[in-house]
């Protein structure tokens, strides 16, 4: 019964991080915030192909690039590995990034359409806990509701770059 309860604070605890992060990130990056909630508001189809193709290329080389870094190899190899771990954690740095500004600004478009006539702090917070507590749901929050969302914004934040001022 104990594991119930600290599975319980261990998930209200992650949802209350996370929205102070998504809080963060959109009051630090407001132009980028509101450029990706302007793709994921007018191409959500494409948003989410783009995020699937980037997605899997860049997951792809840096899979490829943690199993040549991780071994256990004689010195040689252990120069070459040391050499390749820079690229290493700039990549998995760079899509968490990406992954990260996806998820603000599906965070934000949730809270506008769930939320609309709360102000846009409020709107941050609820829309990342309704998201949370969603993703959060065995199977369908897990390998349906979650993939889509992180997909979606992740392609969201590579066509914002592209996309013309309004």
């Amino acid at each position: 019964m104990t594991d119930i309860f600290r599975t319980l604070l261990i998930v209200l605890l992650l949802t209350v991080s996370l929205a102070a992060y998504f809080v963060t990130l959109g009051a630090l990056f407001p132009s980028r915030v509101a450029k990706v909630g302007q793709v994921i508001n007018q191409i959500p189809g494409r948003s989410l192909g783009v995020g699937f193709v980037n997605f899997l290329f860049f997951g792809v080389i840096l899979l490829v690039l943690v199993t040549i870094t991780d071994g256990n190899a004689n010195r040689v190899d252990s120069v070459i590995r040391a050499i390749l771990l820079v690229p290493t954690i700039g990549l998995a740095g760079l899509l968490t990034a990406v992954l990260s500004f996806g998820l603000v600004g599906m965070v934000n478009v949730l809270g506008e359409k769930v939320f609309p006539t709360f102000e846009a702090l409020k709107r941050t917070i609820s829309g990342s806990v309704l998201l949370s507590f969603a993703c959060a749901l065995p199977f369908v929050g897990w390998f349906l509701l979650f993939p889509y969302v992180a997909l979606t914004g992740f392609g969201a934040v590579i066509l914002s770059f592209f996309q013309k001022n309004q």
